[in-house]
């Protein structure tokens, strides 16, 4: 009777390897939440003592006081801001200058990152690159020949842009489109081609696939862009401050730093409830468009 052959032992499993590796593992973990909170700390402090000291009056702030805690708690700060003139004014121009640049980006950078993407033609790999480097370079370094060519243009023409708040209508764009076309590049470019060949195989042109299809289904792409323009738009300092001077034609980060300041004398209660009440419309959209913007600066990320 024969004898069955012997089983081959398993392999035995180096216990020792699996252990340091989860070890290192929960180092990683450790470390990546080290970070994270001292990131969040940085980034949370500077709001909260703005909130704090909004909520102080002008002697409690001079006083030599505790800063990080608020004695008599006030909302004058906000009071008298909201019911100034030409806070609202500041405020208005800032929400029409921000809106109007989002639409004229929109309007340029999705045709373009489409054409760029999808629309191959000679040179045109070179160009999406040059329109991202274009963003690459700071703004430090522009305002002053967009100064001297705004200038120009007014000595031709007889027309005055400087000093109006339209001119930033021309200016912000420069910002915007470069990034805004970049990221519509990587998100036109992770969508099947499959769909493009499909409408042209049914007749449609170019502009109907791109409307018909491509917008629907780029819709978080797009709204990140769209996130993007507003922020910048909004938030601007240097362009404003170089492009207008009457109080009349400010926005709103610079309205706040240049009359809220008088000489030496800085009214901290009012700037900090400025820069709050300038901080919350984007604050906001964040909030309610953030899963749109992290999928569309991430799309182009994924494509395989």
């Amino acid at each position: 009777m024969a004898t069955a052959a012997a089983l081959p032992a398993p392999p035995a499993i180096d216990t020792s390897s699996s252990h340091m590796a989860g070890q290192d593992r929960r180092w990683a973990v450790r470390w990546a939440y080290f970070f994270l909170c001292l990131f969040v700390v940085f980034a949370l402090v500077p709001p909260f003592y703005m909130l704090l000291t909004s909520l102080k009056h002008s002697n409690e702030i001079s006083a030599a006081t505790n800063p990080w805690w608020v004695f008599n708690p006030t909302l004058a700060n906000f009071a008298e801001l909201l019911s100034s003139p030409l806070f609202l004014t500041f405020f208005k121009n800032s929400a029409i200058v921000s809106v109007l640049v989002v639409i004229i980006t929109m309007l340029i950078s999705v045709p373009a990152a489409f054409a760029l993407s999808r629309m191959k033609f000679w040179g045109s790999s070179v160009l999406a690159t040059g329109v991202f480097l274009t963003y690459l370079v700071p703004e430090t370094l522009l305002f002053i020949p967009l100064f001297k060519m705004f200038a120009t243009f007014r000595d031709w023409t007889g027309i005055e842009l400087i000093n109006h708040w339209y001119v930033l209508l021309l200016v912000y764009p420069t910002l915007t489109v470069p990034f805004c076309t970049w990221i519509m590049i990587g998100y036109f470019a992770s969508i099947p081609k499959e769909l493009d060949e499909a409408a042209l195989i049914d007749g449609a042109s170019w502009t109907q696939t791109l409307l018909r299809i491509f917008v629907p289904v780029a819709l978080p792409g797009i709204i990140a862009a769209t996130i993007f323009a507003f922020t910048v738009s909004w938030a601007q300092f240097l362009y404003p401050l170089a492009f207008t001077t009457s109080q009349d034609q400010l926005v709103l980060s610079v309205g706040i730093a240049t009359t809220l300041i008088k000489a030496d004398v800085f009214n901290w209660g009012q700037i900090m409830a400025g820069a709050l009440l300038g901080a919350a419309p984007p604050l906001v959209i964040y909030a309610f468009l953030m899963d749109y913007y992290i999928a569309g600066l991430t799309a182009g990320a994924t494509k395989g």
